[in-house]
């Protein structure tokens, strides 16, 4: 895992890994039970992704709120007399009609061979009200670029409004190899066989294997803890340092 350090400028909250919070964003604490309905949570695969990295905590009193106005972004906020410690303000500002940028003063640095890429926060995904802000994915190479950061949002359509409040997460980091230098091909014939061979056990097998764990929602969906439970196996068969924590309300 490569180290990654930070620094920060001005009195703000630093990133930290990214809390996948229940009940919270990530849904309500409802069990794995007929009857319960179906929370973000309950998959593994998002909750694995979700905490794939760092947040950003928007750190101010004022509570900012983003619409467009006749194709134009409008940024409004009680923003006050500048803090001395801060060198640009008010953070947020338009970025052309459609974007509006942050200044996050601050600077990731990770190691060679690696980059920080900007996302969105796991919870724009899972968020009712629509007005979780978008954060527009970047890639950044810090290595050699030392420079604060800023971020770009995407302006909300027409009749939604995004709003940040203080000591909630509005955007993510994750810490990538710079260059995807992916080899991409077909599967040679043998491994595609084998492949096919071990789905086809897998789906014989499944009763077995999720034997306690299905259940129905309230919107008539099945779930069983298949992928759950073979995942935990794979987990087991690792060294004990290679472990991975918990996940909230899992």
């Amino acid at each position: 895992m490569p180290k990654i350090t930070y620094r920060m400028h001005n009195d703000r909250p630093p990133p930290q890994p990214i809390r996948v919070t229940v009940p919270g964003w990530a849904g309500d604490k409802q069990p794995r039970v007929d009857g319960s309905h179906e929370q973000p949570w309950h998959c593994l695969p998002f909750s694995e992704s979700a905490r794939y990295g760092l947040e950003l905590l928007y750190p101010f009193d004022a509570e900012l709120r983003v619409t467009s106005v006749d194709g134009v972004v409008q940024l409004d906020a009680d923003w006050g007399t500048p803090p001395a410690d801060e060198s640009s303000w008010p953070p947020f500002r338009r970025f052309g009609d459609d974007y509006y940028s942050y200044q996050l003063s601050l600077d990731i640095a990770v190691p060679a061979g690696f980059a920080v890429r900007t996302e969105p926060h796991p919870r724009y995904f899972t968020d009712p009200t629509y007005t979780c802000p978008l954060a527009v994915p970047a890639l950044i190479r810090s290595e050699w670029w030392p420079m604060v950061f800023f971020a770009i949002f995407r302006a909300p359509p027409p009749g939604v409004t995004h709003v940040f409040r203080k000591g909630e997460p509005v955007m993510a980091f994750v810490v990538i190899p710079e260059d995807p230098a992916i080899d991409l091909s077909p599967m040679a014939l043998d491994d595609v066989a084998q492949r096919e061979l071990r789905a086809r056990r897998l789906s014989i097998s499944r009763d077995t294997l999720a034997e306690g764990t299905r259940w129905v929602s309230d919107t008539h969906t099945i779930f069983d803890g298949t992928y759950r439970n073979l995942y935990r196996a794979a987990r087991a068969r690792r060294p004990a340092d290679d472990d991975i924590p918990a996940l909230n309300g899992s």
